[in-house]
């Protein structure tokens, strides 16, 4: 038995039926509906998938919900996010321990993934949450091969334009079932337009479960905004070290790489991931560390990453990274990022993303060994040793004072 799908129709010159236009109260005409003769099991197969995808977008936004409910918060108050990943051989050195890039990468993976998700619980244009700067990143122990990662996310304040995601990693022993805490990251992120990267876009506020907990996170992120306007770039440029270098100078273990960036590493607007500049300025930095030391090295912390400006899909960074300081224990890593934009032939070089890194030196048992004195050549060299002094010593001061706060 046929029947018609269609009631309204006009009669055609070849005597079959079709549907009219019809206008609708803007004066547009609306497509009329597909009009043609039917077996009724079609059509009752096609209202049976329209019904099941209905019910699957209710099943999704139930659980979406019950998800939100079991982390303990609204999808519109604040977020936890957790990503967990097993540590393969290409995660890790030659030592066999997981690369501080790695770890770095995963750590903004979890924060972007969190900070785009609440930024678009609003109405409005769709958003990708930007990088914009990353406190002072803590390695409290190595992960090795075969461990699994955890890193788990939350944002912890929201500010009018920035959202602030304090990230803990976990590794976990699969075999033994123990963990431990082996990183502590704070990263603030800003929520960017889809159709215009140039424009930000407000941030949904959060749930704050006391005024003192809003309080804190508001004098964060005063803390963040100030040192970050007072931080200047310096477009210095470095220098090519000399062709036969002295042992423990900065040109000795200075170092560099070139990398092309492809759609692997973007995000959804064409724009670079700050996990894989990290991850690439981490590299540089074990270069330099190893070059000076000679020995086996590991990240110890990363002071604030400032991410000076964007970088766009096909240009050409530029990693340096040259030996500013040294302590008896540990060694302080400068390490820049210039940008060439390759497709835009009239723009210039600029400078991206600046930071220290710290790693330390370790025997094949893991104990930490003596570091060489970096011998100074000049006064620029000199000026950078003094001010990573007043770095390591406001550390230092910061982490007994944390200590004392413990005990």
């Amino acid at each position: 038995m046929w029947m018609l799908l269609c009631d309204t129709r006009t009669q055609r010159g070849d005597g079959l039926a079709r549907e009219s236009p019809t206008v609708t109260g803007t004066g547009e005409t609306e497509r009329p509906r597909m009009n043609c003769f039917m077996p009724r099991g079609t059509r009752r197969m096609i209202e049976e998938r329209r019904l099941h995808n209905e019910r699957q977008q209710v099943l999704i936004r139930k659980l979406s919900r019950e998800m939100y409910q079991e982390q303990g918060s609204d999808p519109h108050l604040g977020t936890r996010h957790q990503l967990s990943r097993l540590m393969r051989p290409d995660d890790a050195n030659i030592f066999g321990s997981v690369h501080g890039g790695t770890i770095l990468r995963m750590i903004e993976e979890a924060g972007g993934i969190i900070s785009t998700r609440h930024c678009n619980t609003q109405d409005g244009d769709r958003c990708v949450a930007v990088l914009g700067r990353v406190e002072k990143t803590e390695f409290l122990s190595p992960m090795f091969i075969g461990e699994v990662a955890h890193v788990c996310a939350e944002i912890t304040y929201t500010s009018e334009h920035s959202v602030e995601v304090q990230v803990h990693v976990m590794s976990e022993n699969v075999l033994t079932g123990s963990k431990k805490l082996t990183n502590k990251a704070a990263l603030w992120y800003v929520p960017c337009s889809l159709k215009n990267v140039d424009k930000i876009l407000d941030v949904p506020p959060i749930k704050y479960t006391s005024p003192e907990q809003e309080e804190a996170g508001r004098k964060r992120h005063e803390v963040q905004r100030t040192v970050r306007q007072n931080t200047t770039e310096r477009n210095e440029e470095v220098p090519p070290p000399a062709s036969k270098p002295e042992i423990h100078t900065v040109g000795f273990s200075q170092s560099s790489l070139i990398h092309l960036v492809g759609p692997n590493d973007c995000m959804m607007n064409d724009f670079v991931h700050g996990g894989v500049t990290m991850k690439l300025m981490d590299e540089v930095a074990g270069i330099v560390g190893a070059r000076h030391c000679n020995t086996r090295i590991v990240t110890a912390c990363v002071d604030a990453i400032n991410f000076h400006r964007k970088i766009k899909k096909g240009s050409l960074l530029k990693v340096q990274g040259r030996m500013a300081f040294t302590s008896p224990r540990s060694m302080e890593i400068q390490v820049i990022v210039d940008v060439e934009p390759l497709i835009e032939a009239d723009k210039a070089t600029y400078r991206a993303v600046s930071a220290f890194f710290t790693f330390i030196s370790l025997d094949k048992d893991n104990r930490p060994l003596p570091v060489p004195l970096l011998k100074v050549e000049g006064e620029e060299e000199q000026r950078r040793f003094d001010e990573g002094k007043e770095r390591y010593l406001q550390n230092k001061a910061r982490r007994i004072a944390d200590s004392q706060v413990t005990a």
